[in-house]
């Protein structure tokens, strides 16, 4: 019994040296799990670095190849006055590449050789052998046929964007006016331009459509397309360099055809923009010529210098010094006011001038917007050159167009003036974009007015008139006939070139439209340069031609 005591205090004394191991194997399990935790944080880590890649990788991808058209510009639809359309927005395919992603660089250059344009081998490697570029443009808005085939090469790193490219449905047809645009869609010349600038430009999207209203112009395509038909006989038949024309409406200013040959291809910005022929009608100035006599009447006219019924001094060989002015043809010492314009004298023109004075005549010019600067939607127009020293010598020769350069559009603004009753107007290709009847400013008298368009009508009526080839049959024609010789550089006038015109409106009774042609040194014809004999001629033409399509239609009783 003894015993029993003992043997238990042995037992608990042996359990409680078997206890101390326990905390040893506890230590080590933490450790275990310690180091787990940091494999499983460290493999966590690198996954999440390999999806974040990954997914950088998928969004870099994606904007390679779906990016909208961040290049590239959206525009609104122009059109004519009768809804036309003359340009607008297509979508083309433009081919790109990831010189980084290209497996075989002498394939890629040989294959994309193979169906782009000749001589390309050169330009595609230097794009293409560097690794480290990511992004570069190989051949821009394409057309779709082009696109399939280089798809179909099945080459790696190369793929393709949508892109805007303007388009002229009518080709060349007004390409001086509505001007061009460079290559991400923005307008660099012509109304293009001024859309820009009216309007704002906007990033391209997926589509085509720009969301904007179209764009009307006053142009009429069927007018224009007409005018520059009549040049190319024109030019053609009297063997000039250039031409120009234009048709506007006298009362509110609105051109609806302003035509320049040699023309010009929109859809080629490059071939013109810098070195390309000018635009005749707006983008140079000329010595006019007699047309100016217009001016000279309206002018003696309004001051009350002269009445309807007055006789002009016409006697021959006006003198200043060395210079002399004469007439073309051996007029009467006096001739009757009108027949300054029908007759086209220089030395009664001259006359008349010299009576109101230099001061007169300048305040009568920049009046009718003839010394100082314009501007258009199609652009600046070419800045007037007038007499650096305005003498009797000066104030005598520009009363008849010469020493005084201008653009035919100006002068065109300026005669519309002298038909329309006497309210000056502001030259505009936009329909609608006239200056407001109410607040037209009056330059002239309406009395005036009705003078000059007896006269211009007598012009091309009478069989002595300078203008008598601008008759159209049905229709009531007025106008101005003008041959002047052009300077050579800094030795004057050598009278081998001449710029012939003629400046009318039709009908005189109550006009709507203003005609101008311009003929840049037409050869003789009868042996003589004159307007009367090749621009009349042309303006008849052009008058038959438009007046139609303008909606005024030919009067059985109007005499040719």
């Amino acid at each position: 019994m003894t015993d029993r005591p003992k043997a238990s205090t042995s037992m608990t004394d042996a359990t409680a040296s078997a206890e101390p191991p326990a905390p040893r194997t506890t230590r080590a399990a933490v450790r275990m799990a310690i180091l787990m935790l940091a494999l499983v944080a460290a493999f966590g880590a690198v996954a999440a670095q390999l999806v974040r890649l990954g997914l950088e990788g998928q969004a870099q991808a994606r904007i390679a190849v779906t990016a909208p058209i961040s290049e590239s510009y959206s525009r609104p639809v122009l059109v004519d006055r009768d809804g036309r359309v003359l340009a607008m927005d297509i979508l083309l395919p433009s081919v790109f590449a990831d010189p980084s992603r290209i497996l075989d660089l002498d394939e890629a250059v040989e294959k994309l050789s193979s169906v782009l344009p000749e001589g390309t081998a050169r330009r595609l490697r230097g794009l293409l052998s560097n690794p480290q570029r990511r992004f570069v443009w190989i051949s821009r808005k394409v057309s779709t046929a082009l696109a399939e085939r280089i798809h179909n090469l099945g080459l790696p790193g190369v793929s393709f964007r949508w892109e805007t490219k303007r388009t002229y449905p009518a080709g060349t047809v007004a390409g001086h006016v509505i001007g061009a645009v460079d290559i991400g869609n923005r307008g660099i010349a012509g109304l293009e331009r001024h859309v820009d600038l009216m309007l704002g430009l906007r990033m391209a999207r997926t589509d085509a459509a720009d969301g904007r209203r179209d764009v009307r112009l006053s142009l009429s395509l069927a007018a224009q397309h007409a005018a520059e038909d009549v040049l190319r006989e024109a030019i053609t038949t009297y063997g000039a360099e250039a031409a120009s024309a234009l048709v506007m409406d006298v009362n509110s200013g609105e051109i609806a055809a302003a035509a320049s040959l040699p023309g010009v291809d929109p859809a080629f910005p490059g071939e013109w923009v810098a070195k390309g022929p000018i635009n005749h009608a707006g983008g140079g100035v000329f010595e006019l010529g007699s047309i100016f006599k217009l001016v000279t009447v309206a002018a003696a006219l309004d001051r009350g210098d002269v009445k309807a019924d007055t006789d002009v001094d016409a006697r021959p060989d006006l003198k200043f010094g060395r210079f002399t002015i004469g007439d073309v043809t051996r007029l009467p010492k006096r001739i009757p006011l009108s027949d300054v314009i029908v007759r086209s004298s220089n030395v009664a023109s001259a006359n008349l001038a010299l009576m109101s004075g230099a001061k007169a005549q300048r305040a009568m010019l920049s009046r009718m917007g003839l010394i100082g600067s314009m501007r258009t939607e199609a652009g600046p127009v070419a800045q007037p050159r007038a007499p650096e020293f305005w003498n009797d010598l000066a104030t005598a020769t520009v009363s008849y167009g010469h020493g005084i350069a201008v653009a035919p559009i100006q002068f065109a603004a300026a005669a519309a003036a002298l038909v329309n009753g006497g309210f000056r107007v502001k030259p505009t290709f936009l329909a609608g974009g006239g200056i407001p009847e109410p607040v037209r400013a009056r330059v002239i008298s309406q009395t005036t007015s009705d003078h000059l368009r007896a006269m211009m009508r007598a012009n091309v009526r009478d069989p002595r008139g300078t203008g008598r080839l601008a008759a159209v049959a049905g229709y009531d024609v007025g106008g101005k006939t003008g041959t002047a010789d052009q300077p050579n550089g800094t030795k004057g006038y050598d009278g081998k070139r001449v710029v012939t015109s003629f400046v009318g409106a039709f009908p005189m009774r109550a006009p709507k439209f203003l005609v101008m042609v311009v003929l840049h040194d037409p050869k003789p014809t009868d042996g003589k340069r004159l307007a009367g004999l090749n621009a009349a001629p042309t303006a008849a033409d052009l008058i038959a031609r438009v007046a139609p399509i303008l909606g005024v239609l030919p009067e059985g009783n109007a005499e040719r």
